[in-house]
Order: structure tokens, then C-alpha cells, then sequence
């Protein structure tokens, strides 16, 4: 069996000693932008297992067929956290599945971005098959087993490298069916007292869970709930209780909770208008009435609820704009100066480094006072200490490729923004976000980590610490910083809170320290954002994904929109060690990116959808868009836009009164909440 974590294959001659390779990837013909070049590459497939190397060796020739010695060829993955490779052809495989590489000659050498213009490329195959399972284990065993009730036991599989799998086949066997029969799903149906075994096999691994099944003590069973009449996304709690022949509560029984019930007479939809967990928390998603009924055993009980449609919508008005129109705008941050008047400070994507800096104290009258260019093709990310006085930018795409980044004097915009420093040591392959906490800058560097930067002398900023993760193929997209915690967002390997001073194990911005992560199964974690539930005091991370399945960004002036996936996860993190996903927001067919949450309110940057206002007051469960909790939403167009009519929201914040938001393709934009209530509609258009 081939190595899981050491094989290295070496390519010679065109040659591939590893476990599947075959041929050689050509140019089936000359790239008319190719200039008659052709490319080879070898091999053209492999198959590797996790952990497993490669080398891609790569001939250019001319259109006479002559080797071009000084070619430049790069390489990149298309999901680089699956199988990775350098720029100079070293692969190694991180997880399962079949992924596609790339091997191109650039049409400028000088080019670091991860996927620059080709005169000409090929593409290399590679698969990584599932690693095998190396243990089954019974993780969530009820504490009793009564005759006649039907409670559900749960089982983990682990594969070889650690991950747990739900793509593997599982069977269940009993071996007293007499006593105790179990389906493929793991629920048993309890036949009489009596000792029995429960074996779970998934490939060559398997588990033995040894029960007792006793005689059934319920007499009777009773349900409560605590109200009667909620709203739609109001989370009702139904409690059962069972009792004896004596009246007394019997613990432990297994409760079976279902629902049913009739919505609004006004709503034709077909599928579930509402759900109930195992622990009895039920929430609806359309007005009507709903009756809950609770079963063990041959007892039943059942209470009905009353759900009003949650009424929460309101009108969105146009305040003011500040246009950037020939270029992609990136991120925003919003400010008090030292002189009292209000600012914003906006990025750009894919252009030259430039930064604008706004007047936004009147906003419908945004006045664009400065602005900042660096050496970069990117400022992706701008952020602004507490006191409003010190601001960093990202740099991406530095000629010098040092990137790094660049912090400005911002306290009072109308009299300058000096350069106070740049920090670049280090910061590799370009700073993607940063953020800015209690005289310390978080920065990224290459995607793999983030370094902690002082800034308490601002013109002499010092490395004082760093935090990365240790999983294979990881990466890093985002960090933000509350209370002492550090929260990133790590793609597949979702979202990781470090004690950096505040999470109460002795971490500091010198010695981070890990207390806890969430991972999800789609890898698309993108953002984090923690807060606190002023109503319920629950403390929760927004986790946003980020994924382009129909196509990536369009860079071009005038090109083809984008459009995004993905939606924003609610981790319940009340508990460092038990992280758990309650609730969603998803809107269907576009994809979440920034987002700012203040006063149970949730403004996220909706790309292709556009702003979205979310009411998360209550406790969270289910589906928040599908039960009305979407207070607003605007959608911005300009038909001189870089890309005409093309709206792409990139970052959200409110800020006294107003909500400020940049478009990719537009600028900047203020808009504000109508006080009325009524049909969701945009009023009016600063001209």
C-alpha cells in the first residue's frame, strides 16, 4: 500500500515512477497568442494518495519544434486545498477527489499573481482516491433502553488521515433481533428486556455496543409548550415528560417529536413550512397553525401553536453615492476623525494600488477628499484603529513583490493622509486581509497564516507574533478580532478562535492560543464575524462562504458579471469546546461575502444579490431567510459601471443612521432604512 504521507515521485526523462501516471500533456495546437509555442508537460494524469509528492516536468518548444530553454513556465491548482503545486511544479495531495491543474507560460515572466495571462497552457489530471477507514466508534448512546421505544444510536467513522466520513457504508447488526432490531439508520426498536449487542462495520473496521433493554415504566405522557402564539423564526420550546403509575417523571425515554399543521389559506408552497429539533425547539417558516405531537412507546401527547408571519420588512432609500466607475472597488471602513466629521476609506481591486479617502459626513453629499496609491495591483482589504486615527491597507501585486502593508495617518483626512510606514518582512505572496485591534495589526501572509504586527509606534511597526495552523494544505482567507479573540476563517478547515488576550487561556498577541475550531463540509469558509445576541445573550460567529462554481470574478472593463454561491452558517460558540451550527441564511442564487452585524441586526454584502438586512434577534434555528427575517434588501446598477448593470456588493456597515456599502463595479454607496413598513422597493436616485 502506497505511503499516506512520504512518497515523493521524481520525473525523469518523461518517465513517472508513481502509483498511476500516464503521457505527457501537449498543446494540441499552436495558441495564435502563443506565437507558435507549444507546451509538454509530464506527466499529463497521476493518481497520488494523501500525503503523496510529485514533480511536473515542463518543455516549451518553438513552432519549429526547437526546446525554448529560458521559458518561463508557472503552475497553479484549481482547488489548491486539495492538491496543491508550486510555481515550479511540486504537487502534493491534501484530500480526496479529482482535481485539475495548470501549467502555462505567462505572457509576462514578470507576473506573481497565483493565475496570470497565458501565451499558452496545458492541463494535468490528477485523482486522489478516499484513504481507507481506520475505526468505527458509538458516539451518542442514550442513557436508557425501554421495551416498545424506538431511540436512536449514532456512529462515527473515521478514515486514515482523521477526517470524519459520511460517504462510507455503514451496517448495522443485532444480535438478538428477538430483543432489539436496528435499521441502517440507527434507530432500534426495543421488543423485550433483555441484554443484546450492537455491532457497526464500515469496510474492515468495526464496534460492539453491548444494552440493556428494561421493561418500560411510562404510564403516561404529557407535552408543554412554552407559548402559544409566536412568529415565523420564533424559536417555541415543546418539553415531554413521561411519568409512572405513580405520577412521578421517569428519565431517560426516548421522545419522538413530529409536526404537522395547516398554513395562511393565502400560501400554496409545496415542502416543509416548518421543523422541530430532536430536544423539541421548533421554528416555522409560514404563518398558519401547528400541531406537535409526542410519541414513546405507546404513549402520545400533542399541542398546537399559533405562527403570525413575522413582519419585519422595510423600505430602502438611495442617500448619496461616491462613484468609481473605472475601476473595481474592494472593501470599506467608515469612521469618526479627530475632527469630529465622518470618513470612509475605500479600496481597489485589479488596478494600481489605489486607496480613496470620502467625506462622508453629509451622506448625500460624499466628497471624495484623497487619494492613496501604493505599489500594488490590489488593495483588497482597508481597516481603522478604535481612536479613528490610524489606517492599514493590504497590498497585493507589488512590482518589487513585497508586499505587505501600509499604514496612514487618518485622524483628520482634510489636512493630508500621510504614509506613516510600510511593513513588508515576511509577508509573502501578498497580504489579502488585515485587521486592527488594541495597537496591533493581524495580517495575512501567502493565504497559510496570519502575523500579529505592534503598531504602538506607528512609524516603527514589529513583528511581535504569528498563528498558523498545522493541517495539511491549509489556508487562511480572513481574520477578525473581538474581545481578545481572534477569529479566522480557513476554508476547509472552516473557523479557528485563538486567545490572543481575551479568550482566558493565557494567550496574547505574543503566544496565540487555540480554543477552539468549526469546520464545515463544504470548505468554503470565507469570513467570521462573532457577536454576542443583545436578546438572548448566546454567543455566535456568522461563518460567510465564498465560492464561484459558475465562473470567477470578471476583471475586465465591460466584461461578463459574476455570480457567487454560498450562504452564512450560525455557530452557536456559547462553549469553546463544542461549537454547533443552528441556524442559516441563504439566498438563492447569489453568494455571501463581507458582513457587519450591530444590535441584532446582520448587513451582509450578498455579491449578485446584493445588500441584504437580516433581523437575528431571538434564538436561531433553521432557514432565516425562508422565515421572513430579511428586513431589506437593494440591489445597486449603474449603467456606466466598470461592468454595466452588474451588481456585485463586496462589504456592508452601518454607521449612525446610515448604511454605507461598495460595489464592485460602482463605488461607494449610502442608503438608509425607511421608518414605514410596506412592499420592499428603492426610493428614489442621487443624481
Amino acid at each position: 500500500m502506497t505511503s499516506l504521507r512520504s512518497v515523493l515521485v521524481l520525473i525523469v526523462g518523461g518517465m513517472a515512477c508513481l502509483a498511476v501516471a500516464q503521457g505527457s500533456a501537449q498543446t494540441p495546437e499552436p495558441d495564435a497568442q502563443g506565437e507558435g509555442l507549444t507546451l509538454e508537460v509530464s506527466p499529463t494524469r497521476l493518481t497520488l494518495g494523501i500525503g503523496d509528492t510529485a514533480v511536473l516536468v515542463a518543455t516549451v518548444r518553438d513552432a519549429d519544434g526547437a526546446i525554448v530553454e529560458d521559458a518561463t513556465v508557472i503552475y497553479f491548482s484549481r482547488a489548491r486545498r486539495r492538491v496543491s503545486v508550486t510555481r515550479e511544479g511540486e504537487i502534493e495531495a491534501y484530500r480526496s477527489g479529482d482535481v485539475i491543474l495548470i501549467a502555462l507560460v505567462p505572457k509576462d515572466p514578470a507576473d506573481d499573481s497565483r493565475r496570470p495571462d497565458a501565451r499558452v497552457r496545458v492541463e494535468v489530471a490528477v485523482t486522489v482516491p478516499l484513504p481507507p477507514v481506520e475505526r468505527v466508534a458509538f458516539t451518542r448512546v442514550p442513557p436508557k433502553f425501554y421495551v416498545g421505544t424506538r431511540p436512536r444510536i449514532v456512529v462515527e467513522v473515521i478514515d486514515a488521515i482523521g477526517d470524519t466520513r459520511s460517504d462510507v457504508t455503514m451496517s448495522l447488526t443485532s444480535s438478538a433481533s428477538d430483543v432489539a432490531r436496528v435499521d441502517r439508520f440507527g434507530f432500534l426498536t426495543l421488543l423485550q428486556p433483555g441484554r443484546v449487542e450492537i455491532t457497526a462495520t464500515a469496510e474492515d473496521a468495526s464496534d460492539t455496543l453491548t444494552i440493556e433493554v428494561e421493561a418500560n415504566p411510562v404510564h403516561s405522557l404529557e407535552l408543554q409548550a412554552s407559548v402559544e402564539t409566536a412568529r415565523t423564526g420564533d424559536v417555541v420550546r415543546f418539553t415531554a415528560i413521561a411519568k409512572d403509575a405513580r405520577g412521578l417523571p421517569v428519565r431517560g425515554v426516548p421522545v419522538q417529536f413530529g409536526v404537522g399543521g395547516q398554513t395562511a389559506p393565502d400560501i400554496i408552497a409545496a415542502g416543509a413550512a416548518a421543523q422541530i429539533a430532536e430536544d423539541g425547539r421548533f421554528v416555522a417558516e409560514r404563518s398558519g397553525t401547528y400541531t406537535v405531537v409526542a410519541s414513546t412507546g405507546s404513549h402520545s401527547a400533542a399541542r398546537t401553536v399559533s405562527i403570525e408571519r413575522r413582519d419585519v420588512r422595510r423600505d430602502v432609500e438611495v442617500v448619496g453615492r461616491g462613484k468609481v466607475l473605472d475601476r473595481h472597488t474592494s472593501d470599506l471602513w467608515i469612521w469618526e476623525g479627530t475632527d469630529s466629521r465622518d470618513y470612509a476609506i475605500t479600496g481597489t481591486w485589479g488596478a494600481d494600488g489605489h486607496s480613496y479617502i470620502w467625506d462622508v459626513t453629509d451622506p448625500a453629499n460624499i466628497e471624495k477628499l484623497q487619494e492613496v496609491q501604493v505599489d500594488a495591483r490590489t488593495v483588497n482589504d482597508v481597516k481603522v484603529s478604535e481612536d479613528g486615527d490610524i489606517a492599514v491597507i493590504s497590498r497585493e501585486g507589488a512590482s518589487d513583490r513585497k508586499n505587505g502593508i501600509v499604514l496612514l495617518g487618518v485622524g483628520n483626512p482634510r489636512e493630508g493622509v500621510p504614509v506613516l510606514a510600510e511593513f513588508t518582512d515576511q509577508l509573502t505572496g501578498g497580504v489579502h486581509n488585515v485587521f486592527i485591534s488594541e495597537n496591533h495589526v493581524f495580517a495575512l501572509s501567502g493565504g497559510r497564516r496570519y502575523d500579529v504586527i505592534s503598531i504602538e509606534d506607528p512609524r516603527n511597526p514589529t513583528r511581535v507574533g504569528r498563528f498558523e495552523l498545522d493541517t495539511p494544505g491549509h489556508g487562511i482567507h480572513d481574520v477578525w478580532v473581538s474581545d481578545g479573540v481572534a477569529f479566522s476563517s480557513n476554508w476547509t478547515d472552516g473557523v479557528v478562535a485563538v486567545d490572543v488576550g481575551g479568550g482566558g487561556r493565557g494567550g496574547t498577541p505574543e503566544r496565540p492560543v487555540e480554543l477552539g475550531r468549526y469546520a464545515y463540509p463544504s470548505g468554503w469558509n470565507h469570513a467570521a464575524y462573532p457577536y454576542r445576541s443583545q436578546s438572548t445573550g448566546t454567543f455566535y460567529v456568522f461563518a460567510g462562504d465564498e465560492s464561484f462554481p459558475y465562473g470567477g470574478y470578471s476583471p475586465t472593463q465591460g466584461g461578463v458579471p459574476s455570480r457567487a454561491a454560498g450562504w452564512i452558517h450560525v455557530i452557536d460558540w456559547s462553549d469553546w469546546d463544542n461549537p454547533h451550527e443552528v441556524a442559516r441564511f441563504q439566498v438563492p442564487e447569489a453568494g455571501s461575502h463581507n458582513l457587519w452585524i450591530e444590535d441584532d441586526i446582520m448587513y451582509v454584502a450578498f455579491y449578485n444579490g446584493g445588500l441584504r438586512v437580516v433581523d437575528i434577534s431571538g434564538e436561531l434555528m433553521g432557514d432565516l431567510y425562508k422565515q421572513g427575517r430579511e428586513i431589506a434588501m437593494f440591489v445597486p446598477g449603474d449603467p456606466a459601471g466598470f461592468i454595466a448593470n452588474a451588481p456585485f456588493v463586496w462589504g456592508a456597515q452601518p454607521f449612525k443612521g446610515h448604511i454605507f456599502f461598495t460595489d464592485w463595479n460602482t463605488g461607494l454607496w449610502a442608503v438608509k432604512l425607511a421608518d414605514r413598513t410596506g412592499p420592499r422597493r428603492i426610493i428614489g436616485e442621487p443624481q
